[in-house]
């Protein structure tokens, strides 16, 4: 009697879209010569004692292509949140206008732009480590089931599976890194 060996795609699936998805956020923290609200996700502003969010004490505007705005909701955080932004590392000189904080985004020079695109190649490898550590995960259950009784047929269909739902993942990753690196390089 043979037993139905199941490996659970749909979770390594998901596992690999997460990756795919924290690749999305570095690559919109990265400064590309136009104005985004993402851009600044990753500061952190030492509000009440605690590390928050930029966006928790005030609100992030984009009202021009080279400029964000954050429309500090307290007075006392201002240059708080002013001094988060000249150390976030963005290169971004912070002018102060009231409880308003406006961001000139200047234009990347070309060396400025070559370092950018590194940085993306280096979130990308870093997707794609995550993938490939899911489909060792998915190998890992296989051998296990195979251990178990898996016929050899079943074991190489679902490697097979497993192998072609990385291959089309790890593709998402070299189009998302494509895709930045154009976008970082365009002046």
């Amino acid at each position: 009697m043979s037993e139905e060996f199941e490996i659970d795609t749909d979770d390594l699936e998901r596992r690999m879209d997460g990756a795919i998805s924290s690749l999305r956020t570095e690559f919109a923290s990265l400064r590309t010569g136009r104005a985004s609200a993402a851009m600044l996700e990753p500061v952190m502003v030492d509000a009440y004692g605690t590390k928050t969010p930029i966006n928790q004490v005030g609100t992030v505007n984009v009202p021009e292509p080279r400029m964000v705005t954050v429309n500090v909701w307290d007075k006392s955080l201002v240059g708080k949140v002013e001094k988060a932004i000249r150390e976030s590392g963005l290169g971004i000189n912070p002018q102060l206008n009231g409880t308003i904080i406006m961001l000139p985004i200047p234009e990347l020079n070309e060396e400025r732009r070559r370092e950018l695109t590194k940085v993306a190649a280096q979130y990308a490898e870093s997707a794609r480590v995550a993938v490939r550590n899911v489909r060792r995960d998915g190998m890992d259950q296989i051998k296990k089931a195979k251990a178990d009784g898996m016929s050899e047929d079943d074991q190489k269909l679902w490697e097979t599976e497993v192998q072609d739902l990385t291959d089309a993942f790890i593709g998402k990753v070299d189009q998302a890194l494509e895709t930045k690196q154009s976008e970082i390089m365009q002046v």
